[in-house]
């Protein structure tokens, strides 16, 4: 597909129509296919690969969300995920731009480890709230865990504090991993230090995606791990 039609057209994995765990509200969920990064705990593992799911207009999508207006608004809203959702910032633009003029609430989660280019910017510019998936407080950790450092996503913390964007922090507690206490301290301090944090939720690691690893194909990185009550 041809930049130019990257507006109008979406690669999608799937749509909830009624999500109450992505934001305030009841909301209309839309899982975009494509992420770059490698999670280790990841529960959408299907969702990694930009040339699976579907292409989808943004018209049919948009048509889709209004025809769920009535019980998504005024408390709910539209809630775009991934995969990672802001690889597809254009389209999202378009369609937030839309929704704005339906008076509908636009939420992004997103890990934040992406560039801030003008698309982005436009993209967040639309946004009512951001739940920010901080993938690890300490850079080294961070690398291996999810295969990137955390210097994108910090920094995209922090536009989004400068520039009034509401951020809901989300931190996956993974036993071993991302629950030692000098790091939580030191995510404590960072969360300090922006000025748009509405909440902060820890979220318990769980195994509930790992049967899609092993349909690819795939060896499940946390196999061993035990989950958190």
């Amino acid at each position: 597909m041809e930049d130019k039609d990257l507006k109008y057209y979406a690669k999608v994995h799937s749509v909830e129509s009624f999500g109450t765990v992505d934001g305030p509200g009841i909301r209309f969920v839309l899982f975009l296919q494509g992420c770059h990064l490698q999670c280790k705990y990841c529960h959408n593992r299907d969702t990694w690969d930009i040339n699976s799911g579907n292409y989808m207009s943004l018209d049919n999508i948009f048509d889709k969300i209004i025809r769920c207006k009535n019980y998504i608004t005024p408390r709910g809203g539209v809630t775009i995920t991934g995969g990672e959702p802001l690889l597809q910032a254009k389209f999202i633009a378009e369609l937030f731009e839309k929704l704005k003029k339906e008076g509908i609430h636009t939420c992004i989660d997103t890990s934040g480890m992406v560039a801030l280019t003008e698309d982005v910017k436009r993209a967040l510019n639309l946004t009512d709230l951001v739940l920010l998936d901080v993938k690890h407080i300490d850079d080294k950790k961070c690398k291996d865990l999810v295969g990137l450092s955390n210097k994108l996503e910090l920094n995209f913390a922090r536009y989004l504090s400068d520039n009034n964007i509401p951020i809901w922090i989300r931190q996956v507690i993974v036993p071993g991993i991302t629950d030692n206490e000098d790091d939580l301290l030191k995510l404590k301090d960072f969360v300090n230090s922006l000025k748009t944090v509405q909440k902060v939720e820890f979220l318990p690691y769980h195994n509930l995606g790992e049967f899609k690893w092993k349909k690819l194909g795939l060896e499940y990185p946390l196999a061993r791990l035990q989950t958190c009550n």
